[in-house]
């Protein structure tokens, strides 16, 4: 199985209403080597000007970026390539990430190459810590800038800090 950080950055709450802006991936192996960026139109008129304002991106800005069946097609593309068997999606919040991602792709492809599945981070490390408060964020090395790859990488990072330091084991 091939794990893949994925994080989001939108301009609303719910997908379809609002838009997904940008995401990044990294698939989770030892070098982190394998990234996607993507950057994608507003699908509507509406958008929050305050959600915007964490990624510092502009409404204008996002006027300029790709099309979404352009660039969920190349994620698709991306996704085949790296991954030698069945793709697993996981991210941070996974609740808020993986409902924009699997609504695009849906909605755009008609097809989610990811199936029906996605893996939440900050639940993987309660479990191996058998406390539901803890949090894994501190073992993040890359910054949360906010920035998509980024803050995928420093997720990828601590999931693999789990798998080295705390016996999770991933394949």
């Amino acid at each position: 199985m091939a794990f893949i950080m994925v994080d989001v950055e939108c301009d609303g709450p719910i997908p379809g209403d609002y838009s997904m802006i940008s995401f990044g991936a990294v698939l989770v192996n030892d070098a982190l080597d394998e990234t996607f960026y993507g950057q994608l139109k507003p699908i509507s008129d509406k958008f929050i000007p305050e959600a915007l304002a964490v990624s510092n991106i502009t409404r204008e800005e996002t006027l300029t970026f790709g099309d979404p069946v352009a660039v969920m097609t190349h994620f698709r593309d991306w996704i085949t390539s790296v991954s030698k068997d069945r793709p697993i999606f996981i991210s941070d919040n996974n609740g808020f990430d993986w409902m924009f991602i699997c609504w695009y792709f849906h909605h755009f492809l008609g097809e989610n190459p990811f199936g029906h599945s996605s893996q939440n981070l900050g639940s993987m490390y309660k479990g191996l810590m058998k406390d539901t408060f803890e949090n894994f964020k501190h073992l993040r090395k890359t910054a949360h800038t906010h920035h998509p790859v980024d803050d995928a990488r420093g997720n990828a990072e601590a999931l693999l800090t789990m798998k080295k330091e705390l016996g999770l084991k991933i394949k």
